[in-house]
């Protein structure tokens, strides 16, 4: 029915000729608008302001978490300590450490991941509000056929990764979480084997949805063009090394970005590129300062001696990693097709 109704649209502003810039891109969420930057802003001063304002907005508590990261430190040395003197106690301590880590970091897990799902549902929100007036700003510059194509191939892929997050992502990740901390506290072969499943699978998951996705726009023939090779080098690298799990896939569409910067600086979709920006990079920044917290506290800990307490760690850090490749994903799929569309409005 969606489809429909933008099809008719499309057909109006053919007979219709109206200017691209005459469509007005929807209203960020009220979440968002506080880190919207202003019109007067240029495209990058924009990005900068938004940088800025997450990065304030993660402060307060970037030290409650660093206050639980020292918090396991001590516990892991605390049962090093212990273990040295008592050997035959090793598996009561083992059992006492993974349950006292699992308290610790559950709860802050539990919020992150909130945090990460519902800037994921308004990403698929907005996208829902904003893909049709870009769809319908192309078909008013005669590109109908094109702009229809993107439009199914975006509004699928969204509402299938939206779907495929909170009804299988994020049951899988506290599944994987509570096997963590079951293994730490048992040790056992097949509880590790079932951990490991459900981590590949996951992973497996995402970057398929993400190859799909790629592959399908690639197809449109809306990817194309030539860029500076050392600019395209340095944001696949970035890319790839901000977002885990998928962000190898992810920096290969660094092109299409790279390739659309002169039009993202002019183009009326700037507002929509703000706004998704917007959405997802408060969650972005927390969710991976705690990823980044988790791994330093799990090779610190790791120095200790005691390898179970530090693996859980680790786990609860890959945990968050899962967290923000599900974030992430959502932002640069949306991102993706909207400086599409505006490329082929030139």
């Amino acid at each position: 029915m969606r489809k429909f109704i933008v099809l008719l649209l499309m057909g109006f502003f053919l007979i219709q000729p109206v200017s691209a810039t005459e469509f007005t891109a929807p209203a960020a969420p009220e979440s968002a608008q506080k880190f919207m930057p202003s019109e007067q802003e240029t495209f990058a001063d924009g990005l900068w302001y938004i940088i800025k304002s997450a990065v304030s907005a993660l402060q307060p508590g970037l030290a409650d978490a660093s206050g639980i990261c020292l918090s396991l430190i001590a516990i892991v040395l605390l049962v090093s300590i212990l273990n040295s003197f008592s050997e035959s106690s090793a598996g009561v301590l083992r059992l006492v450490a993974a349950i006292v880590i699992g308290l610790l970091l559950l709860e802050p897990a539990n919020s992150l991941i909130s945090l990460g799902t519902n800037a994921v549902i308004e990403l698929s929100e907005y996208g829902k509000l904003m893909i049709p007036v870009m769809t319908a700003a192309v078909a008013a510059q005669g590109g109908a056929t094109t702009s229809a194509a993107l439009y199914t191939g975006t509004i699928f892929f969204i509402t299938l990764l939206t779907a495929f997050i909170t009804r299988f992502i994020i049951p899988a990740l506290y599944i994987y979480l509570c096997l963590c901390v079951a293994n730490c506290a048992l040790e056992q072969d097949m509880l590790k084997q079932v951990r490991d499943f459900v981590k590949w699978l996951m992973t497996w998951s995402l970057k398929w949805v993400l190859y799909i996705f790629t592959g399908y726009i690639s197809i449109t023939g809306v990817i194309s063009g030539t860029v500076d090779a050392s600019a395209l080098k340095a944001a696949k690298i970035g890319i790839s090394g901000a977002v885990p799990v998928v962000g190898s896939i992810l920096s290969d569409a660094a092109e299409t970005i790279l390739v659309s910067a002169g039009v993202m600086k002019n183009a009326a979709g700037v507002y929509g590129i703000f706004a998704v920006l917007a959405i997802c990079v408060v969650p972005f920044v927390q969710i991976g300062a705690h990823y980044l917290l988790l791994k330093l506290t799990s090779a610190v800990s790791g120095v200790f001696g005691h390898k179970p307490s530090a693996e859980l760690i680790q786990d609860f850090s890959t945990g968050m990693g899962f967290a923000l490749a599900m974030t992430g994903t959502a932002c640069m799929l949306l991102l993706i097709s909207l400086v599409c569309y505006m490329k082929m409005m030139g």
